[in-house]
């Protein structure tokens, strides 16, 4: 079965999909939509330090993508304003990243999967990282999801009751740098932001609670994957492009839902 690329395709999306759902649902809800695309932008850096030191893109993004939310983390932390912080960091990151990988030699040409993603190029060793990472999230989401959820809402209470604020957010930083890991090949580092924050974004409409929010999330995103191959399939359109603009869909239909729920 996992012979044919549409299989391997359709699997690394949902994989995706499970990652990036519940961790989108806390991006949306702390206003974390930069410090994702920063984090994401870094990723092209650590495309160029794999392939200079030859070892796995897996590895490299992971690295300097941890690095960068750190970075940012800690900044932030100390009174740094973060939108500014944010804009340097990222813009600066992927501007390294781009010419960074412009000396690597061979690679130029891959430089558009990078950006955007090629999910029809998945390999059987990438499904492996995808849902192996995909994993990871989930399970350090679900085993911190009390603590995450009540930080969220309040530092204050969140210490009130022995929460450390910040070590939720180094859980976080960890889990979104996992995330900017195992999809870069899937959707690449330009529109990895957009599948954390459109299906979160679409399931906030239609959801009553954080968990059913989280879930919906997921269904989004996987809706938003399938969909995205079938039409790139249909109409040989840009397959990473394609997913987010099938998610982009699905935020549509939800807020139509959602007004016809109000006025009903």
């Amino acid at each position: 079965m996992l012979d044919d690329f549409l299989v391997r395709a359709a699997l690394a999306g949902v994989g995706l999909a499970l990652a990036a759902g519940p961790l989108g649902c806390f991006v949306v809800w702390r206003r974390m939509a930069y410090f994702g695309d920063a984090t994401a932008h870094a990723a092209i850096l650590g495309v160029a330090l794999a392939l200079a030191f030859s070892v796995s893109i897996f590895t490299g993004t992971l690295g300097v993508a941890l690095l960068m939310a750190l970075t940012v983390s800690t900044l932030v932390g100390r009174g740094w304003a973060i939108d500014t912080t944010l804009g340097v960091l990222a813009h600066s990151a992927l501007a390294f990243g781009l010419i960074a990988i412009s000396f690597v030699h061979g690679v130029r040409v891959d430089l558009e999967a990078y950006l955007f993603g090629d999910i029809l190029a998945v390999t059987r060793s990438d499904l492996v990282f995808i849902w192996v990472g995909a994993a990871l999230v989930l399970g350090l989401l679900c085993w911190r999801w009390s603590a995450l959820l009540t930080a969220t809402l309040s530092e204050d209470l969140a210490q009130a009751s022995g929460v450390n604020p910040a070590r939720e957010r180094l859980v976080l930083t960890l889990a979104l740098a996992l995330v900017v890991a195992v999809a870069i090949k899937v959707v690449g580092a330009l529109l990895i932001a957009a599948m954390l924050i459109i299906p979160a974004a679409a399931a906030r409409g239609i959801s009553r609670t954080p968990e059913a929010m989280a879930a919906a999330a997921i269904g989004v995103g996987a809706l938003a994957a399938l969909g995205g191959l079938y039409a790139s399939l249909r109409f040989d359109t840009p397959a990473g492009p394609s997913i987010v603009a099938a998610a982009s869909a699905c935020f549509a239909v939800s807020v139509l839902l959602a007004t016809l729920r109000r006025r009903g």
